[in-house]
């Protein structure tokens, strides 16, 4: 089941119910995803309010993100934007060039 919750907190707000976490695998290597937490999710927020931020085709983020899906290895960020998680290899942030 997908929520938000009323206005709260970044590092409190869920969007997505734990049990759909635990479902969602990274399209790439099928391991295990995680949420992002609140620091990270702002700090890539003003990179994208900077225009820096960019996915791995190359193209800027022109929303911001309400959050992010992480995989296993830590190394690639699916953003959730709208409330929807987006889940193509080509959309997601390379969190090793972002560092």
């Amino acid at each position: 089941m997908w929520f938000r919750a009323a206005p709260c907190p970044a590092s409190e707000c869920r969007m997505i119910a734990d049990h759909l976490i635990e479902i969602l695998r990274c399209p790439q290597d099928r391991s295990r995803l995680h949420l992002a937490d609140a620091d990270l999710v702002m700090r890539l927020n003003r990179a994208v309010a900077a225009g820096q931020l960019k996915n791995t085709a190359g193209e800027a983020f022109e929303k911001p993100l309400d959050g992010g899906l992480i995989r296993e290895a830590g190394d690639l960020l699916y953003p959730i934007i709208d409330e929807i998680p987006v889940m193509l290899p080509d959309e997601a942030v390379d969190l090793r060039a972002f560092a």
